[in-house]
């Protein structure tokens, strides 16, 4: 690294040096990210941990308030830090690296012009940027925006994919927080629809980036890199001649041309297609590749059975939604389910997605907690959640939309990279 970047990157990282906590700790096994040795919790993580019914667990947490935290892989911004900051953007992915995400996300989406960049969805542009108020690139859109029609009921309609337009029109975008109104009858109007638990605050000019420019800024920020590759919208193969494949070797290879080391890299896709491909054909990054699960939880695709099928092909990471991973026991404790122990025999380490997703938890926590609902009535409910996941479950890593809290029980907890492991304890 030159000097240059060294001092770039200390300049940079001035604020969040001089508002870290004091303390003498330092957690074991945390990531030495070169971008940020402390890092910035802000009040989340406190006022979660006011929030908890008292219990062993939160005295523990109460514990580390002075400590000085560093950043851990096991705690993964998830698009970033969306909770705040419109998904997928540059503003995004460094608010994530300063709470101490030692791993980031970025989502990868093709253009029409088959270039890789960071969206969701190939076909969330009009609720995740402002193209439908760009009139040449709202009418490149697969259904450019039409307005509501409050006579009718008929609510307002847009489809815009990144595959509608190229690259160069793509980054003159700005990243908005995810959503739209339903009713509105002009484009501005459109732009509205942020949950009410989110915020707008800092969703006024969201940076898009390239996948390639995010591996750059994942470099120069000292964080490590877990892409996921998106399904396509449009027919595959695209025009005729782009298969499912050569995106899926795209994305591989943008890492190997930045020059990114395998063990640094996660790649992840909900369908066992793109994961066995890599796992084969780039086995140095199939490793590490994640094989993304939503489905709903029958004896076919949770037994050990299963867990072991996934293992003999070479997979070695299950990346559950934290639900069913979870379950209450005869006395309401949040506990592993049998899809959790299953895949621990078979011998499959667990990443969970996602915390601090659902806003407030006061009534039950909503999709992502729909096996734990009669355990989760408070914010402070999260760090029980976490706590399950590590200990009962034994997760190597959790995203999070606002890492820090996440970052707060790695470190508070002494977790290596590799994640707390068996055993819980004794409540």
């Amino acid at each position: 690294m030159t000097a240059r970047l060294w001092i770039t990157l200390a300049i940079a990282l001035l604020p969040a040096l001089a508002s870290t906590a004091p303390g003498q700790g330092t957690p074991v096994g945390v990531t030495p990210n070169i971008a940020s040795k402390q890092v910035q919790l802000g009040p989340r993580p406190f006022y979660l941990l006011d929030n908890m019914a008292d219990s062993p667990l939160k005295e523990t947490l109460k514990a580390c308030r002075g400590d000085q935290f560093r950043p851990s892989d096991f705690s993964i911004g998830h698009r970033g830090a969306p909770l705040q900051f419109p998904e997928h953007t540059r503003e995004s992915y460094i608010a994530a690296a300063r709470m101490g995400a030692g791993i980031v996300e970025c989502d990868v989406a093709f253009t029409k012009d088959r270039q890789l960049v960071c969206r969701h969805a190939q076909n969330d542009l009009h609720t995740t940027t402002n193209i439908v108020t760009i009139p040449e690139l709202n009418a490149k859109c697969t259904q450019p925006f039409v307005p509501a029609d409050p006579a009718s009921g008929t609510p307002a309609q847009a489809e815009c994919r990144t595959s509608d337009i190229t690259l160069a029109e793509f980054k003159t975008l700005r990243g908005k927080m995810d959503g739209y109104n339903p009713n509105a009858t002009t484009p501005e109007e459109y732009l509205a629809g942020t949950a009410d638990w989110r915020t707008d605050l800092y969703a006024t000019d969201g940076t898009l980036l390239s996948h390639r420019e995010s591996i750059e800024l994942f470099q120069q920020l000292g964080v490590k890199f877990t892409p996921e590759l998106k399904r396509p919208v449009v027919e595959m193969p695209y025009e005729g001649d782009y298969s499912q494949q050569d995106y899926a070797r795209q994305m591989i290879n943008d890492y190997i041309d930045a020059g990114a080391p395998p063990e640094d890299v996660w790649p992840q896709s909900f369908y066992l297609d793109d994961v066995l491909f890599w796992v084969n054909q780039m086995p140095r990054f199939g490793r590490q590749a994640v094989y993304l699960d939503q489905a709903p939880i029958t004896p076919d695709n949770s037994s050990l059975a299963y867990m072991e099928s996934l293992s003999a092909q070479d997979i070695r990471i299950l990346g559950p939604a934290l639900w069913k991973m979870l379950t209450l026991d005869s006395h309401g404790d949040i506990v592993a389910s049998e899809y959790a122990k299953n895949a621990r025999a078979a011998g499959l380490n667990m990443i969970a997605w996602t915390v601090e997703r659902s806003g407030p938890l006061a009534n039950g926590g909503g999709w992502y907690h729909q096996t734990i609902t009669d355990a989760i009535d408070r914010d402070g409910d999260t760090f029980e959640v976490i706590d399950a996941l590590a200990r009962d479950v034994g997760v190597i890593g959790i995203f999070s939309d606002w890492p820090a809290t996440t970052t707060y029980y790695a470190n508070c907890m002494g977790l290596n990279e590799r994640g707390l492991g068996h055993g819980r304890r004794p409540r």
